[in-house]
């Protein structure tokens, strides 16, 4: 399948609302970002990831996450109805593909907040989505959120460090990045780039 080119993504031939993708280094503030927009613009449309990780106090089925096992997943996957798929500290983690047609379809803006392996995955089945990379004001800035917690061991600390330096390096494959100096400012331009304002 052709990619389209860093830039040169065709409008769709109607009015309807695209897909945006936000991805960008852990630690850069992406859930942030995406909170207060939804305070502030609750009709954008937040998908919901199917995972087979457990439930944590307080997290509501179809609400946060659709929780299903791994044999569900499997077929999920196999069926083809994810949009992309990751797994993560021994979890799966995948976007139903059917909710974000159906949305996009209906005329509402979608909102995808998924990593670098989701992002590829998605530009892939959907090249007409717009890929925004959420990127730190610095990589000091970066390491400074990534350590901050002080609650990890310095070798889980060095290994996300080494993550986020390639997630860095993928920037050149989105179409817009933000810098996050103020959530406040990214999430007006986000929201700008999602077709809600």
């Amino acid at each position: 399948m052709a990619v389209t080119p860093r830039g040169t993504t065709p409008e769709p031939p109607d009015a309807r609302p695209r897909l945006t993708v936000l991805s960008g280094p852990s630690g850069v503030g992406k859930s942030t970002v995406v909170a207060h927009m939804r305070k502030e613009h609750p009709e954008l449309w937040l998908s919901v990831s199917a995972t087979t990780r457990k439930p944590r106090p307080g997290e509501k089925h179809g609400v946060h996450y659709f929780f299903v096992t791994d044999e569900e997943m499997d077929k999920l996957i196999a069926n083809g109805e994810l949009l992309e798929w990751a797994e993560f500290a021994g979890n799966r983690y995948g976007t139903p593909r059917a909710a974000v047609i159906e949305r996009l379809e209906s005329g509402e803006p979608v909102l995808l907040e998924i990593d670098l392996q989701g992002a590829r995955q998605v530009r892939e089945s959907m090249p007409e989505a717009r890929l925004v990379f959420l990127a730190p004001p610095s990589w000091e800035e970066l390491v400074r959120r990534l350590t901050g917690r002080g609650t990890e061991p310095p070798e889980v600390i060095r290994r996300r460090l080494d993550v986020a330096k390639v997630e860095l390096a993928a920037e050149p494959e989105f179409d817009e990045t933000l810098v996050n100096t103020s959530v406040e400012d990214v999430a007006r331009e986000l929201l700008a780039l999602t077709d809600v304002v």
